[in-house]
């Protein structure tokens, strides 16, 4: 299972999630809307109203993923960071059930 995590302009960010788990390259996105972020950009600091994306995917599915949200995504410069958590440690029926969503099965709904 990966997490990644991805920042947008909060009137793209709806279609972004659904664009990603309708093609199955997302088990879920979470859409957390009300982030400030204050970054340099091209020797400017710069100031904008974001919304941040938490996108739950398979690892076989990582690539073709990232690649899409890459597409979907209308900055330059996307931030795409990847998390992977220890399978280990986490609920084992959620990890599968991304693998499952990832991968062309039904799921449990949301």
């Amino acid at each position: 299972m990966r997490i990644i995590l991805s920042n947008c302009p909060p009137e793209r960010a709806e279609a972004i999630a659904t664009a990603l788990v309708e093609e199955r390259l997302a088990a879920c996105v979470n859409v957390l809307p009300g982030v400030r972020s204050t970054y340099r950009w091209r020797g400017k600091v710069e100031r904008e109203a974001e919304t941040t994306l938490l996108v739950k995917t398979s690892a076989g599915t990582l690539e073709r993923c990232t690649a899409r949200l890459r597409e979907l995504h209308p900055y330059e410069c996307p931030e795409i960071l990847v998390f992977s958590p220890e399978i280990a440690e986490s609920f084992a029926p959620y990890v599968a059930w991304v693998r499952e969503e990832t991968t062309g099965g039904s799921g449990r709904g949301s």
